[in-house]
């Protein structure tokens, strides 16, 4: 009785899981579309902060396939709000009514961090990394840049960012409710600043310190940051 139980308890969560899951592919699919038909406003958005260069193709396919990159990156950002109320749904039966509580008190602020990081983004990082990136080496060779290589750099560094940005609220939540202690955070602050220097290398396509630093220095301030209210939340919960 118990084993059958068990697998109806199974085929119940796959079942939802499974439910969920076409729910946000369907919502993800139509916000695509949107931003597919949209496109031409979207890059222009996009190119803004390299509006002083001209941008060539060298493929037949190469402006379609762009199109589609935008769209679909567009549309993740317009249904995140979405999908991550679906995964917090799906999570949910697993938690306590207090731990519940929680998660819809920080569903505001992971829309709004992710909103601040592709914000950062968008006009602190870019373009002094686009100024770099045109000028470095110009009087060796004049730039001709393929809208494919610029589209990916700036949607890559956008959704890394808008995602990067959520670590202060997740540390939050999983101290509030005892998984994380703000000590085992704050013990691994020297090894976090090292991953820091490390990410930015690998998210910057430049070897330049101070395009790095840009990158490296607000990860190390939303490390001390998740530390600060980890420590917060860790207190409120022992009183």
């Amino acid at each position: 009785m118990s084993n059958n139980a068990n697998k109806l308890s199974l085929l119940g969560h796959i079942g939802e899981l499974r439910t969920r899951l076409i729910r946000s592919v369907i919502a993800l699919a139509m916000a695509v579309a949107i931003c597919f038909v949209f496109y031409p406003e979207l890059f222009a958005i996009l190119l803004f902060p390299a509006r002083d260069i001209s941008l060539i193709r060298t493929e037949m396919t190469e402006m379609l396939s762009t199109a589609m990159k935008v769209a679909i990156t567009g549309g993740f950002i317009l249904v995140m709000p979405y999908l991550t109320y679906e995964f917090i749904m799906f999570v949910s039966p697993a938690l306590t009514a207090r731990e519940k509580r929680y998660v819809f008190l920080i569903l505001p602020w992971i829309v709004l961090m992710f909103i601040a990081g592709v914000t950062f983004t968008y006009f602190i990082l870019l373009p002094p990394m686009i100024n770099f990136l045109l000028n470095f080496g110009g009087d060796i060779a004049a730039p001709q840049i393929r809208v494919s290589n610029y589209i990916s750099l700036v949607t890559r560094l956008l959704l890394a960012f808008g995602l990067i940005f959520e670590a202060p609220v997740v540390t939050t939540f999983l101290a509030r409710i005892g998984v994380l202690k703000p000590e085992w955070l704050a013990g691994k602050s020297k090894t976090a600043i090292i991953i820091a220097f490390i990410l930015s290398a690998i998210i910057t396509p430049t070897i330049d310190p101070v395009n790095q630093s840009l990158v490296a220095v607000p990860l190390i301030m939303l490390y001390e940051m998740s530390i600060w209210l980890a420590k917060l939340v860790h207190k409120r919960r022992a009183d």
